[in-house]
């Protein structure tokens, strides 16, 4: 089935609209960031650049590093841009931009997301690694696709609900599991794990206050009392459970890397950011070529 030119939308040169990219000039190695400046901050360990592509807040730098293609990409604050960046880079390798038409052989992407974090429980320091073993997304963007039975975790889902006595009003929330083979490659000593909670904005959403007051005040209370089967919720960020759900939905391989950069427990934050996101780029790196 041809699919029409309003629904996938190229640009004159052939290229997918948001992220502004040709087929040939993606890797099967992604790495997501939220912040474009950081896109330079992985490429510069590059051994070669050959790409460099950029279009509002969704750069692209594609190379080499020890001889293994990557792409880097920034997707932007998120669920809603990650939903984008999911379907484009999906297009990118699975669909026929000339024909208009699913390829009948389909590419699996690794896709490794480098972000930011911070904590909610004082166990999980400043400046630590965390990788996210699942993601609760209270966001909506899953809800809009079929056939999401089979990468939820109901069980998990209906447990997270029933504890935080969540309001329906907000969101339904989801479950969804990292993947075994990348969640396996990128664990270490280095490293600690955890479950993360992905909401749709900073401030309200992940319970600060400023000067708008909260309609729940004991939220990240609840979430730091939830317990299921031994686990707990470790850190709070706007985009993993979203690119699990995505990734698995589209027949893709993702996990997150988390840098955490504050503890909401302690209220403190790191001392130098940057120091402890470079590090985590770098293990990254290793990690991608092992």
């Amino acid at each position: 089935m041809r699919i029409e030119e309003s629904e996938l939308i190229l640009t004159p040169e052939g290229k997918i609209y948001h992220l502004n990219l040709a087929p040939s000039q993606l890797a099967a190695t992604v790495i997501t960031v939220g912040d474009p400046d950081r896109v330079e901050m992985v490429s510069k360990y590059f051994d070669t650049i050959e790409t460099k592509a950029e279009h509002r807040e969704f750069k692209t730098h594609t190379g080499t590093y020890k001889g293994k293609r990557i792409s880097v990409i920034s997707t932007g604050i998120g669920p809603d841009n990650i939903d984008i960046v999911f379907n484009e880079l999906d297009a990118l390798v699975n669909i026929d931009f000339e024909k208009r038409q699913v390829k009948k052989k389909l590419t699996s992407l690794d896709i490794i997301r480098i972000g930011t974090s911070g904590g909610l429980t004082p166990d999980v320091k400043v400046d630590s690694f965390l990788i996210s073993t699942l993601g609760i997304g209270l966001d909506n963007v899953m809800h809009y696709y079929d056939k999401t039975d089979k990468i939820f975790n109901r069980d998990f889902a209906q447990s997270f609900i029933d504890h935080t006595q969540w309001n329906p009003d907000n969101s339904v929330p989801y479950a969804v599991e990292a993947d075994k083979t990348l969640l396996k490659k990128f664990t270490s000593e280095n490293t600690i794990q955890g479950i993360t909670i992905t909401n749709v904005g900073f401030y309200g959403p992940q319970g600060r206050v400023l000067r708008a007051k909260l309609k729940d005040e004991k939220l990240n209370e609840k979430l730091t009392s939830f317990r299921y089967k031994k686990k707990k919720i470790t850190n709070l960020e706007m985009e993993t459970a979203t690119m699990y759900g995505m990734a698995k939905l589209l027949g893709h391989r993702a996990i997150s890397m988390n840098a955490i950069i504050a503890n909401r427990a302690s209220g403190t934050f790191s001392k130098n950011a940057s120091k402890t996101i470079d590090a985590l780029i770098q293990y990254t790196l290793e990690k991608v070529t092992e």
